[in-house]
């Protein structure tokens, strides 16, 4: 199984621009998006190049590819304009590889770690800033934010066979 996984677009369709073309190089199985994928939120500037309404349209055209969760960001209007389920807290998905939890951040995350066995991960965004490491057996992976980092990396990851990696648009 391959993803492509990203976090916090918050509506820059700037920067969502550089997620499609990561996802087309990319060619995963699915693209899972761990919420802020619309609204800048009143805490964050508005990002480079926002278009929510670009930035759904962009997210849309791959819908069948996307599994989403909902971030602190979203709101039921933003499902109005999607074409797929965005409103979860959590997702649970399976490989032959291991158990990987994947949320936002805000409920769930390093600091709320949900019943996971040894070799599970959990995958959060909502702190804007990429981040890999193993606590406890399990294994933490932000993938950054896509559109106003924290860290000075636009960036995404991709899981690939149990394998993850942390990537920027910059290189």
């Amino acid at each position: 199984m391959k993803l492509v996984i990203a976090s916090d677009i918050h509506g820059s369709a700037h920067w969502c621009q550089q997620l499609m073309q990561a996802i087309e190089r990319e060619a995963p199985d699915n693209v899972l998006l761990l919420g802020d994928l619309l609204y800048h939120g009143p805490r964050n500037p508005l990002p480079e190049g926002h278009d929510a309404a670009r930035t759904a349209q962009m997210l849309n055209s791959i819908a069948s590819k996307v599994i989403a969760v909902r971030g602190n960001c979203e709101a039921e209007v933003d499902q109005m304009v999607l074409d797929f389920p965005c409103m979860a807290d959590y997702v649970e998905l399976f490989d032959d590889q291991q158990r990987i939890f994947a949320t936002h951040g805000h409920i769930f995350g390093p600091d709320n770690v949900p019943a996971l066995p040894a070799g599970s991960a959990l995958l959060y965004g909502h702190f804007h800033e990429q981040r890999d490491q193993v606590v406890d057996g399990i294994r933490f992976v932000n993938p950054g934010s896509v559109a106003l980092p924290k860290d000075g990396k636009h960036g995404y990851a991709v899981y690939n066979s149990g394998m993850f990696e942390l990537c920027t648009f910059e290189g």
